[in-house]
């Protein structure tokens, strides 16, 4: 009997010990990583990335290889997992007859590593929710879409699709509108928004939790707008005009952007110092766009014809970039420089605006009507923008992947390769932290547990050329 009852135990102690000794499983395990940590700058080598659905769930060093299997398994050898791209400032617009060829960008966001985009307003909102929802189910493949829904502008809108603000009754049936939708943030637009509803949508959004952004009424004061409740503008035209100690004499005036050459001559680095100090004390983002202002100040000056992305934009799009074309031409018959100065003042901007802890959102403003700047590659120029600008690749990288998701809050998930965080990745030749063109040396995209390597990339350009 106490033979038996030993050998029960026996058994029974193995059992266990042959449980203990059970590979953790994942759906995808990625090995011999080098993990890149953007918000530290330092490089975490040797690693192994556990993934289930579209999540990390283990970061562990190789040493325990053998004690973990994947259903997948990606050899990242010698190269360099850091966390997708966020483009913050994108468009799909241009109405019903673009639908498809706004579409064929997704392909284009991911073949570039970008695994996010905040879109910023346009005339086809009912496509792209429908688009986040299919990428959001795994349907569609594509970065992830946070959206404005529709821009609030004024009873006469500067773009198509926008809705008309007149009154204090218009923003609470704009706003309730847009909850509807689901959107995940406001988008103001100055066609011709006055100062008040400006100021009134930024206190009814803030009432209702809602974050606002946007171009500003230059006839608004950014200061009075950031002490409302406002969490962003897009452009760097309002925190260069407040840096200007005659801008409320040039506000009188209804100059409008006519005011800009004076602002930039007149603009005062200890002024504007204050108003990124404030900046930083309410949280206030800023999208600043160079890449777009350099590209249009230049545009009449630079063949695009034989541009690689020009390629993949559907006959729609080209045409709509006749727009800006045309805008170029006649400034540069008037004698306007304003592009270019505009382009060195804002690069000029961006190091004394990081240092004092500013959070510079890296968007690209891509999309119809703004000629020859391309889903996907514009954000990798406004990235080596910043670089240019005075940044080290690995600040311009936190405008991305850092910053990015914190303006919505979600830094908890996103932004870094580590337990619990989203498994939006993309896995490098180079490391970028050397030189941010290696952001362009894509080996791989991972979107949870699934994997787009090369081939897969380049099978979908293909799909999308013209």
């Amino acid at each position: 009997m106490i033979k038996k009852l030993i050998l029960c135990i026996s058994i029974l102690v193995l059992l266990g010990s042959c449980k203990t000794e059970e590979k953790q499983k994942f759906d995808l395990l990625i090995i011999n990583a080098t993990i890149i940590d953007v918000e530290t700058g330092k490089l975490l080598s040797n690693r192994l990335i556990g993934i289930n659905g579209d999540t990390i769930r283990l970061v562990d060093d190789m040493s325990n290889r053998e004690k973990i299997k994947g259903e997948q398994l990606l050899d990242a050898k010698n190269k360099y997992v850091m966390p997708g791209l966020w483009d913050m400032h994108v468009h799909f617009r241009g109405g019903d007859t673009l639908v498809e060829e706004n579409k064929d960008f997704l392909a284009l966001f991911l073949v570039h590593g970008i695994t996010a985009v905040r879109d910023a307003g346009g005339d086809i909102t009912p496509s792209v929710l429908e688009w986040r929802k299919q990428i959001a189910n795994g349907s569609l493949d594509g970065p992830r879409i946070f959206s404005s829904g529709p821009k609030l502008d004024g009873d006469n809108p500067a773009w198509p699709g926008s809705i008309q603000i007149s009154n204090s009754e218009d923003i609470e049936r704009a706003l309730d509108s847009l909850e509807t939708m689901g959107v995940d943030y406001v988008k103001m637009y100055d066609g011709n928004l006055t100062k008040e509803m400006f100021y009134e949508i930024i206190k009814a959004a803030e009432k209702r939790g809602l974050k606002t952004t946007g171009h500003m009424p230059l006839s608004a004061n950014y200061l009075e707008a950031i002490d409302y409740g406002l969490d962003g503008t897009e452009h760097m035209y309002y925190a260069l005009k407040a840096g200007s100690p005659i801008a409320d004499s040039l506000t009188k005036l209804n100059l409008g952007y006519g005011m800009m050459d004076e602002i930039i001559e007149t603009y005062d680095p200890e002024l504007a110092q204050q108003v990124f100090e404030k900046m930083v004390a309410k949280d206030v983002y800023v999208t600043p766009t160079v890449h777009i202002v350099k590209t249009l100040a230049e545009m009449l000056d630079v063949d695009h014809s034989q541009d690689s992305l020009l390629a993949y934009m559907g006959p729609g799009v080209r045409q709509s970039y006749q727009g800006r074309i045309e805008s170029a031409k006649r400034a540069r018959a008037a004698g306007s420089t304003s592009r270019a100065k505009m382009e060195q003042q804002t690069s000029s901007m961006l190091v004394p605006m990081y240092e004092t802890g500013v959070k510079l959102l890296a968007g690209s403003d891509c999309g119809a009507f703004n000629s020859y700047v391309y889903p996907g590659g514009s954000l990798h120029d406004e990235l080596q923008s910043f670089v240019k600008a005075g940044l080290s690749p690995q600040q311009a990288l936190t405008t991305s992947v850092i910053y990015g998701p914190s303006f919505f809050g979600l830094e908890e998930f996103y932004g870094g390769v580590s337990e619990g965080k989203v498994a939006d990745l993309v896995l490098l030749n180079n490391n970028p932290l050397e030189n941010i063109e290696n952001i362009r040396k894509i080996k791989a995209v991972i979107i949870g547990d699934k994997i787009f390597r090369k081939e897969d990339l380049n099978k979908m350009l293909s799909e999308i050329k013209k």
